[in-house]
């Protein structure tokens, strides 16, 4: 690693320097201190699953073959695997929850600080579900919607309603090879019981399982959180907004939401604007409220109501040593427990609000639904009374307004945007491919990670993409990565475009690069694609799309479980960095070339992203290929007729 990537960056650079300069201890040194990293560990040859070990087994087979118990390298890494799979499902299987729960709460009436916004789709998902509809109140069908996506949960046999969104080829792979999902918390608990000791040892079936586990993940969890947070708060939109720690403001009250699961961020979206709120401010020396978001929570609030991006995963610890943040407001994945003490070197305030969710050394705020306007007007007030308190000597926020982007793009809007109002499709969107303006589609999503360019292997890797003719949708700290690179606005197809797709862009007055949400929206992905599956013409499963994905910097386990139901959902998938297989030959020969044999999607691992670009491209093409669909219209180097 090169802890040059991060000086590279005008925005971060000199926050870094700064930190580095007062003995601010960052990511950067910490993921530094690690190396070398523990090679058992990296290789997913070590077992820590029961107290006969600690287990380690040598690949090079001068040591140990086997652990205690006679688990070989095919079993621990196979094991180790899974209960990754598991674990970020149930991440996203919990945030789905939590907003079913509070849909529930709605129809109710134990809240009166949420509603069901659109009516609409609230009818189109409880259709799915086979819930009444005709002649019944909204309240009324929001009962049966959240009380039966509720069961699933719970459910012990049978099948995910949602998942029978997807092709028909994809169900009976699913259930020729018994990967179809029974029910959401099942898979889990299921997952974790396989893989303790003495249970399931065969590699190839416990994969099987993680597959399904991973499937609960994209076709149930994901898709529940994204579909009911659309009923509660509105499909999203484009519109235009701004990315990066430049957002901050001097003289205003600056209050940065963080984490996942966007219930009380949307409440502290209202609170901010609240006029008793804004007038404390004032009476404190503000000239306002400034509010911006980290992560995901930061996704939601951008994706609905145009808040700014401060930055993502890496930049949390950034936005504090930048001086002017008064409060951060965490609730639930992807914080670090480093934040307290970054914050004691300055004013901040750092609150955590879920019961899940509890750090050492920050003030804790109880958030519940019933209250939810409260508490939110209680923290943004917690922020204005430590406004006074902020040194000013301390503050350095990068100069500038942010980086232009345009988000809010959804499976829904492509149709509007595409079709327009009186005649929605996703026809031109499948003509474009078929006449070879626009090569393929490209998902490129995910974390990022200090073992790699801090972000600039999202921005290198979708510049060769669309540079290349294809289509590129992002979620999560991907799209907040490219955002900063100024490669989510239209303008962008002038710049960085092949002629194709600039031409494509130019027509239609989109960005060459989509911002479709938060981590849990790659389910629009999934839908998007199998609506360009129902269009026809370019294949009529989802193995057969020209279309390929990408975490170039994943870390977390929640994107080895967006890889896998991706991959058991027939597409190709490239990690920038290997998930630990590479101990056991037989796990490594499932991951690369088994799996393909049986969903026909595909597991790659490339670090360097104009590579991953070219096995993506290569992929597209192959799948362009064997769809006899015509040659691309423009020659990529020469920008001509072909």
């Amino acid at each position: 690693m090169s802890q040059a990537n991060i000086k590279k960056d005008a925005i971060q650079g000199p926050l870094y320097e700064r930190a580095k300069a007062q003995g601010i201890e960052t990511i950067w040194e910490r993921a530094v201190s690690q190396e070398p990293h523990c090679g058992f560990g990296t290789l997913g040859l070590c077992c820590k699953n029961c107290n006969l070990g600690p287990c380690r087994i040598d690949p090079f087979g001068e040591g140990p073959t086997c652990g205690v118990c006679g688990a070989d390298a095919d079993t621990i890494s196979a094991r180790n695997l899974v209960r990754h799979i598991a674990a970020g499902t149930s991440c996203h299987s919990d945030h789905g929850r939590e907003i079913a729960k509070t849909l529930q709460m709605v129809a109710t009436g134990e809240t009166k600080f949420y509603k069901v916004t659109d009516e609409e789709k609230l009818k189109t998902v409880a259709s799915e579900y086979k819930i009444k509809i005709e002649n019944r109140t909204i309240t009324d069908i929001a009962k049966d919607l959240a009380e039966k996506i509720l069961a699933e949960y719970g459910q012990q046999e049978g099948e995910l309603k949602l998942i029978q969104r997807a092709p028909e080829k994809q169900k009976q792979i699913w259930r020729k090879f018994f990967l179809m999902p029974r029910g959401i918390d099942r898979e889990v608990v299921e997952a974790m019981s396989r893989t303790n000791i003495g249970v399931d040892n065969d590699y190839k079936n416990l994969m099987a399982h993680g597959m399904r586990v991973a499937l609960t993940d994209g076709w149930g969890g994901s898709m529940i959180a994204t579909e009911l947070t659309d009923i509660l708060f509105g499909k999203p939109s484009p519109k235009k907004a701004k990315v990066n720690l430049a957002v901050l403001k001097e003289d205003e009250v600056n209050i940065i939401v963080h984490g996942h699961v966007p219930l009380l961020s949307e409440m502290v979206c209202d609170a901010v604007s609240s006029p008793e709120l804004i007038a404390l401010a004032k009476e404190k020396g503000a000239v306002g409220i400034n509010l911006a978001g980290i992560c995901c929570t930061a996704n939601e609030i951008l994706v609905r109501r145009g808040f700014p991006v401060a930055g993502d995963f890496l930049q949390q610890e950034l936005a504090l040593m930048t001086g002017a943040v008064d409060l951060m407001l965490v609730d639930l994945q992807c914080i670090m427990p480093s934040l307290p003490d970054i914050a004691g070197c300055f004013h901040t305030k750092i609150v955590s609000t879920s019961s899940k969710a509890r750090f050492p050394g920050m003030e804790h705020v109880e958030f519940n639904e019933e209250l939810a306007l409260p508490i939110a007007k209680k923290i943004v007030q917690m922020a204005i009374e430590n406004f006074p308190k902020r040194d000013q000597s301390k503050v350095c926020i990068p100069k500038g307004q942010g980086q232009d982007l345009i988000p809010g793009f959804t499976t829904e809007y492509v149709f509007d945007m595409l079709g327009g109002k009186y005649r929605p499709s996703y026809k031109p969107l499948n003509e474009a491919i078929i006449n070879g303006r626009i090569r393929g589609v490209a998902g490129v999503v995910g974390c990022d990670n200090p073992k790699m360019a801090s972000s600039d292997s999202h921005a290198i890797l979708v510049k060769e993409l669309i540079k290349n003719d294809v289509l590129v949708v992002q979620t999560g700290c991907s799209a907040a990565a490219c955002g900063r690179a100024g490669l989510l606005t239209p303008e962008a197809a002038f710049e960085f475009a092949g002629k194709g797709l600039r031409e494509v862009c130019e027509a239609v007055g989109c960005p060459p690069v989509l911002h479709l949400g938060s981590c849990v929206d790659n389910s629009r992905i999934l839908t998007a694609c199998c609506e360009m599956v129902k269009e026809g013409g370019i294949g009529k499963s989802l193995d057969e799309l020209p279309v390929a994905g990408a975490a170039p910097e994943w870390m977390s386990e929640k994107a080895i479980a967006i890889g896998w139901y991706f991959v058991a959902s027939g597409l190709l998938v490239l990690f920038g960095m290997p998930f630990p297989v590479y101990g056991s030959d037989n796990m490594t020969k499932y991951v690369f070339e088994d799996v393909a044999k049986i969903t026909g999607g595909k597991w790659a691992f490339e670090s360097d992203p104009l590579k991953m670009a070219k096995v993506m491209i290569e992929h597209i093409d192959s799948k362009r290929k064997a769809l006899n669909l015509k040659p691309m219209i423009y020659d990529n180097n020469t920008g001509v007729a072909a």
